[in-house]
């Protein structure tokens, strides 16, 4: 365990303010700090706002973190249980509120945490203002700089669990990109920003409000070598800015909001010392917040109800009935349980379009006679496979759906938790606008499907626009999804009636994805586990 330096807290206008005596600072001479001269050879490291959240993992000097494995961030019932924890970090232009960022990211060791940043939120410039950017007479360190309607917007989504968009502004052009990220899914999120305590819609969501102190001439320092080496600046129109805009617009607006803050941290990721405070208490409020699942009780919630009327089960046909002795028979070899599985799948999604939405279209034959048929009436068709079983219902799919867009979910059980944990997704764009099928070949507990569904309602997808179509379900799969998602539409080909202490299908199939790809399963396999995914 780190030692930490001794240190004293002093209560300065509602917030505590941290000192760590000694040497632990990591400042050194500003001669160090100063950048080199040769600026015309100096690289451009970074010349655009940042928002991250992905790769899904933070390499650090120590490890790597891996954020992944997102727990359920909803009840039983389908609804959000649970907004995201918004830390606001505030401080002048290079006072080290990103370095602090990741300071704190790196000692918190949380799962799906997202780094957002106020840089991103730029006002669109006019073109006489793309001029006094130009000639660095432009005040991007203004209140009226930055776009606090989106911001506040943005913010408040991602907190409530969304999907949402972020526009990625170019410091070299003054102007956003055409391609906005989109940003999902986090337990906590960082937002740090030169003017993060200067809106008070703002301020309503942050749950702990952070000010980084750091020494002016630093920050001056610190300015000179980023504007220069990483956005293309010359020092004369550095040093101009920062007299003309960037100093006046400390003292006026960014330092006053000190006193909002709950923690001040002197020399930003130096203290560490603050940074260990900082993330106790968030620890805490996570823990405070922890949603913990009880599947025994999921299990006996729907015990003797009758099957929802959102469920269609194929008809049991002789050919049918025929197709599930193969598949269920242990004894079945790969290329029979694939090739009937196959003929199955073909007969399932046929079954799930013809819920799609459709209306009357007459078209001319070739002999020249009208005939009313019908067409699909939406705007497109968007299938997403929970990975890894689902996704062998994929090429069915695109077999009687011309053009299907594809989109894939990871979800895997915690051995430890028993709960199941969002680990990867990729979605299509505008995905909201669509009709979804989404495929699993086997619900049993209905965990897997639930989390993959209310993912889809994050990123807009209307319920009553979602299809979930499954191999095989058991009667408490059927019953929690239909229970949390009652406009949801559920298509099988056949509903077992028993889930056992292990949450397996009785009588069932086995684990399906293990059968189909020639994998052995381990000893305590569940047909809600997946893999992961080979791409």
């Amino acid at each position: 365990m780190n030692t930490l330096p001794a240190y004293s807290g002093a209560r300065i206008s509602g917030c505590w303010s941290l000192r760590a005596d000694g040497s632990g600072s990591g400042e050194g001479s500003l001669d160090r700090l100063l950048p080199s001269v040769n600026t015309g050879l100096s690289p451009r490291k970074r010349s655009t706002s940042q928002c991250k959240s992905e790769p899904p993992l933070l390499r650090t000097s120590k490890r790597t973190i891996y954020t992944a494995g997102r727990p359920p961030w909803y009840n039983e019932h389908g609804t959000q249980s649970k907004e995201a924890f918004v830390i606001g970090l505030c401080g002048g232009s290079a006072s080290g509120k990103t370095t602090v960022a990741r300071k704190i990211i790196e000692a918190l060791d949380v799962p799906w945490v997202v780094l957002l940043s106020m840089d991103s939120f730029y006002k669109v410039l006019t073109a006489e203002q793309q001029l006094l950017a130009a000639n660095n007479d432009y005040n991007f360190d203004h209140p009226d700089a930055f776009d606090f309607s989106l911001l506040v917007h943005t913010l408040r989504k991602l907190k409530q669990g969304k999907s949402v968009k972020i526009p990625v502004y170019d410091f070299t052009t003054h102007g956003r990109q055409k391609e906005w990220k989109t940003v999902y899914g986090a337990s906590v999120i960082i937002f740090e920003g030169i003017m993060s305590f200067a809106d008070k819609e703002l301020l309503k969501l942050l749950d702990m409000k952070i000010f980084v102190d750091t020494d002016s001439d630093i920050r001056l320092v610190r300015r000179l070598r980023r504007d220069i080496t990483e956005r293309g600046r010359d020092i004369e129109g550095v040093i101009k800015q920062y007299n003309k805009f960037v100093k006046p617009a400390f003292e006026q607006y960014i330092e006053p909001t000190m006193r909002l803050a709950d923690i001040v941290v002197p020399r930003g990721g130096g203290n560490m010392v603050a940074i260990d405070l900082i993330v106790q208490h968030v620890h805490s409020q996570l823990e405070e917040r922890k949603l913990r699942w009880d599947m025994a009780a999921l299990a006996s919630a729907h015990q003797a109800q009758p099957l929802p009327q959102t469920l269609s089960v194929l008809e049991n046909t002789p050919q049918v009935r025929g197709m599930h002795t193969i598949i269920r028979n242990k004894e079945t070899s790969r290329d029979e349980f694939i090739f009937y599985s196959k003929r199955l799948m073909r007969l399932l999604i046929e079954r799930a379009l013809s819920f799609l939405p459709s209306q009357v279209h007459i078209v001319q034959t070739p002999q020249g006679e009208d005939y009313e048929g019908r067409t699909f009436h939406g705007k497109g068709i968007t299938g997403v496979s929970i990975l890894r079983a689902g996704e062998t219902m994929e090429p069915a799919l695109r077999a009687v759906c011309k053009d299907v867009r594809i989109g894939k979910i990871l979800i895997q059980t915690n051995q430890d938790t028993g709960e199941p944990e969002l680990h990867y997704l990729r979605l299509p764009k505008d995905i909201g606008e669509d009709h979804v099928i989404l495929m699993d070949c086997t619900v049993s507990t209905g965990a897997a499907a639930m989390m993959a569904i209310r993912v889809l309602l994050d990123h807009d997808v209307q319920e009553e626009k979602i299809l979930l179509v499954s191999l095989l379900m058991a009667e408490m799969g059927v019953h929690s999804v239909a229970y949390a998602f009652p406009q949801v539409k559920i298509i099988t080909t056949a509903v077992d009636k028993k889930v056992n202490d292990l949450f397996h299908i009785i009588p069932g199939i086995g684990n399906f994805g293990d059968r189909y790809f020639g994998t052995d399963a381990p000893p305590d396999w569940s047909d809600d586990d997946m893999d992961e995914p080979s791409c």
